[in-house]
């Protein structure tokens, strides 16, 4: 095979080319056919939602997925990459109002039927993908789009079935009322861990307001502190801390209680100064337990008004007393059901209130207007502004409220050991989530609420029935043919409204669905199976490849879809869902903060990806600290530094193609460790340094570490480019054509092949175009990963040593105000070994030749040093001059057009500097040989390209001819 100079092209030209070239030959495809279904690696992909657009963050978690999965089928492993859609739930349901003007959950069945609303949600899914399969393309992702799978068709909701009952049946799902986060906008309850998957939280003002509530039978005053006024009409309990010490004071004729250590803290006038009190008494919180209060609106019935003690009542802010409405808080909710106290729901599903004053107004937008009300008619003390971080719904943007709930719960703590148990084989990348982050949210998580009060989702396969007796049946259904037997009926669609209307009857009980759905993480967290319709098809496909072998995804996700699919699959198959798992970190904006269209901090990744290469942008995302787990702020600069650095390797190609095109070098088709045959330490030692990237590469990628693979890449093209090219010039560009000359092509052709194999998982792109320019195969990425070759780790030490003196010597010169090109005598040097030994001459001239000195005189010793004689003579200033002309002759020739290897003759002519003309004079040989001029000075210099240069501030008249 032949080479060709010039045949470089950039990555905006080959890039799309390539993936056209993937595309008509079917090389995804191949790379998976041609690895044996024994020996699969299987790979879970989060689905993302289709009306979701592409960002840098699902291209950074792309990028990985891919990498790692085109590493693991070069190690011979079978990996059916599919992607999935995410078709359900809020985001397609809001994106389905939007388009119909939707603005009231309350339309949905009386301005639009439940049936339109549900095919226009089914319409809005049915979307190609076009935007996301173009993006996944051109970042060089390779996954099945067309056997894609989606949440919404039924033979996934029926794996959805199945696994609800199975857990159902284990005792695991139960029915019951809790007060959850709940969406008043769209009517139903929202996880914690959506609000924190998408950080939901944002700074909000509100009333904070400290209440009075009257002792009954006494003067005095509970002072009371929320955040939620709105919440005081269906107040029925107040909350102490028996153990702490409170005081009765009087404040201008009124008597409060509250918190000891909470009074300068609370008794402050609108300026925030503390105002006069006299403290009357001081006792223990217990004193309080059992008293009634006089009730602020309506009394709220037996037991209700009373004084509780509760431990989650702390004195670090507020009063020290608390105001209970069991309907609305946590807390509050568990109090109450623990000591029979009412709990008053005054809300619709909407948040409006039912009952009292407000009755008719939402209570978010109640909220300030109560407090003021309340203050005027002197029940509140004092009213203060606060701004504080509060959740919102990660998909609407409304304001959330605590609600209790009629819901359906998996029973988190009846597995909770067994999920940590489970954990404890799962390998993390970075090592620190698992014991931290994860295990923190598998040892604190709550019941998972796996009930939604919404429409377009997997239908709750729960039906209800009531005896004569008026006791209540429940029958949960696993599969439609279940369903058929029972019901007789078979549907197309198992969505809403058709399920809705299936009914049947056991025992002369009639059955009717329930009207929730489920929560969508229960159905992506039953991904590894539904995607392939277990257990009612591949059933062996299923269970041969369960654990998955990898997933990944960025750090928001440890807390969602990490922790359901390990819920779910410890709840079913009492086994973790995946072995190995990468958590990355997250991209913010050029400038630190969110990434913001509103910012305007970010550059859209198809802009940089078409300006810098989609391999740039792949490279710079896998090497920064993401891959770590660690932030990262996303700057086009550095995709740009990236696209330099990477374009070394073009450079060295385009110098391997300039001189194999000259001497029409012919590679002989073998791609087989040469370290046998070669002889020059250069190349022996850029051999073993190719071998030795390959086997660190190797190793971290076997670990899932690939920021610390990807680390030497660059520092390897580093000392290919700088060092073994540079110093190896002369040996390409040298006329005889002998074994040093054919072997360093065969090095550097090598190591070049290597290089492009190695890089396939990373820059696929530059991988495929370099590899087809270097031998003209079908496709690196139908390779096997490489084997490691023979690495002489004596020669990368000496090298390594002599460098590092070397620089050393170079800081000496400049510290010394001497150029590189100015030839010095001596120099002296203390290493390891004996560099002066005849097996190391080439190990003595590279540090000759770097440092420009005549000798070197070499000792063995410990630790290394360098001293450099900086004495210069005449005849050395005169080699320093020599050295100037060459290269100003060089650059004579660029600009002359002439190709490397054209011999040429050139005129000098310099006036009045004897030490220039004695230079010529003297070293004119030299001259000659280094610029390939078969005459100097000779009369026949004429017509020639012509130039002036200047050295040590004397005119040189350049002429030079092609010979």
């Amino acid at each position: 095979m032949n080479f060709q100079k010039g045949s470089r092209r950039p990555p905006i030209e080959y890039e799309k080319e390539v993936a056209a070239y993937w595309q008509s030959h079917k090389t995804f495809e191949k790379s998976v056919e041609q690895r044996p279904a024994s020996n699969a690696y299987v790979f879970y992909d989060g689905p993302p939602f289709i009306t979701g657009v592409p960002h840098h963050g699902t291209i950074l978690s792309s990028v990985v997925k891919d990498a790692v999965a085109r590493y693991y089928t070069m190690k011979g492993k079978r990996i059916e990459r599919v992607w999935g859609w995410d078709c359900h739930g809020l985001p397609a349901e809001i994106y389905t109002e939007k388009k119909l003007g939707i603005k009231d959950r309350r339309d949905i069945g009386t301005k639009i039927s439940l049936e339109d609303y549900i095919n226009a949600c089914r319409e809005n899914m049915i979307q190609t993908g076009s935007l996301w399969e173009e993006t996944i393309v051109r970042i060089g992702r390779w996954v099945d789009f067309k056997g894609a799978y989606r949440t919404m068709d039924k033979e996934y909701m029926e794996s959805v079935w199945w696994a609800f009952k199975t857990l159902f049946e284990a005792g695991k799902i139960y029915e019951g009322e809790k007060v959850l986060l709940y969406c008043p906008r769209d009517a139903t309850p929202i996880a914690k861990a959506e609000v924190a998957v998408d950080n939901s939280y944002n700074d909000d003002t509100d009333p904070s307001v400290y209440v009075k509530f009257k002792l009954a039978g006494s003067d005095a005053y509970l002072l009371a502190w929320t955040t939620t006024p709105w919440t005081l009409n269906s107040n029925t309990a107040i909350a102490i801390n028996k153990s702490f010490d409170y005081v009765e004071v009087d404040v201008n004729g009124e008597r409060l209680i509250l918190a000891k250590d909470l009074l300068d803290n609370v008794l402050r006038d609108d300026e925030n100064n503390v105002v006069n009190y006299t403290i009357k008494r001081t006792f223990k919180g217990e004193e309080l337990v059992g008293k009634s209060y006089e009730p602020l609106f309506e009394n709220r019935g037996e037991n209700a008004h009373k004084v509780w003690h509760a431990d989650f009542v702390l004195d670090d802010e507020g009063t020290g007393i608390a105001h209970e409405s069991p309907a609305y808080g946590e807390d509050d909710y568990l109090l109450a059901k623990e000591n029979n106290i009412p709990v008053v729901m005054d809300t619709d599903d909407e948040g409006y209130f039912t009952s009292g004053e407000w009755k008719g107004r939402q209570v978010c937008e109640a909220n300030t207007d109560i407090a003021k009300t309340l203050k005027d008619r002197g029940v509140v003390w004092r009213i203060e502004e606060i701004i504080h971080s509060y959740p919102h719904c990660h998909r609407c943007g409304a304001k959330l409220i605590y609600r209790a709930h009629p819901s359906w719960f998996l029973n988190i703590d009846s597995q909770r050991k067994l999920m940590l148990e489970l954990n404890v084989g799962i390998h993390w990348f970075p090592e620190h989530i698992k014991n931290g982050r994860f295990k923190d949210t598998v040892e604190s998580a709550p019941d998972w609420n796996i009930s939604r009060d919404r429409f377009w989702a997997t239908a709750m396969p729960v039906w209800k029935g009531k005896d004569d007796r008026g006791n209540e049946h429940i029958k949960v259904i696993g599969s439609y043919q279940e369903l058929k037997d029972l019901s007789g009926v078979e549907l197309e669609d198992y969505h809403r409204p058709w399920i809705d209307d299936v009914t049947f009857t056991i025992d002369g009980i009639e059955y009717k669905r329930i009207d929730k759905v489920m929560d969508g993480w229960f159905e992506s967290g039953s991904m590894p199976f539904a995607q392939f319709h277990y257990p009612f098809e591949n059933v062996e496909k299923f269970e041969q490849n369960f654990p998955g072998d990898f997933i990944a995804e960025y750090v928001g996700q440890v807390r969602a879809w990490f922790y359901y699919l390990h819920a779910i699959s410890s709840g079913i198959f009492e086994n973790r869902a995946f072995n190995n798992v990468i958590v990355t970190g997250t991209i913010s904006g050029n400038d630190g903060r969110k990434m913001s269209k509103s910012y305007g901090n970010y550059t859209d990744p198809i802009e940089l990806i078409d300006r810098y290469s989609a391999d740039a942008l792949r490279f710079l995302l896998l090497s920064s600290p993401l891959l770590n787990g660690e932030d990262f702020s996303l700057q086009g600069k550095e995709v740009a530094d990236t696209s330099r650095k990477l374009n070394m390797i073009w450079n060295i190609y385009d110098f391997f193609t300039l001189y194999a095109d000259v001497d029409k070098w012919e590679w002989d088709g073998s791609l087989t460790d040469p370290t046998s045959e070669l002889h020059n330490p250069l190349d022996i030692w850029i051999t073993s340094r190719v071998h030795q990237l390959c086997q660190t590469v190797e190793k971290n990628m076997n670990a899932y570490d690939i920021q610390t693979g990807l680390k030497p890449i660059l520092e390897f093209v580093d000392d290919a480019s700088n060092w073994y090219v540079r110093r190896s010039r002369k040996r390409f560009w040298k006329s005889q054509n002998d074994n040093d000359k054919q072997l360093a092509y065969r090095t550097l052709h090598y190591i070049l092949t290597q290089l492009a194999i190695i890089l396939a998982p990373f820059t696929p792109f530059l991988s495929e175009e370099l590899y087809q320019k270097l031998t003209g195969g079908e496709s690196v990425h139908l390779l096997n990963w490489p084997d490691v070759g023979h690495i002489n780790e004596i020669i990368i030490s000496e090298m390594a040593s002599i460098r590092q003196l070397i620089a050393e010597g170079l800081k000496q010169r400049a510290a010394a105000g001497i150029k590189v090109r100015q030839p010095l005598e001596e120099v002296k040097l203390v290493l390891p070994f004996d560099i002066t030994a005849p097996d190391r001459s080439e190990l003595l001239n590279i540090v000759k030749e770097e440092l420009n000195v005549h000798e070197v005189v070499g000792s063995v010793g410990e630790p290394a040093s360098i001293s450099l004689n900086t004495e210069l003579t005449g005849e050395l200033k005169r080699e320093g001059l020599m050295r100037e002309i060459v290269r100003q002759i060089q650059n004579a020739r660029k600009l002359a057009g002439l190709n490397v290897d054209d011999r040429i003759k050139v005129q000098i002519t310099v006036a009045d500097d004897n030490e220039i003309n004695k230079a010529i004079e003297q070293f004119g040989e030299v001259i000659k040989q280094e610029t390939l001029a078969i005459s100097l000075n000779g009369p026949e210099v004429v017509n020639g390209f012509e130039t002036t240069v200047k050295i040590e501030g004397s005119d040189l008249e350049l002429c030079l001819i092609k010979a």
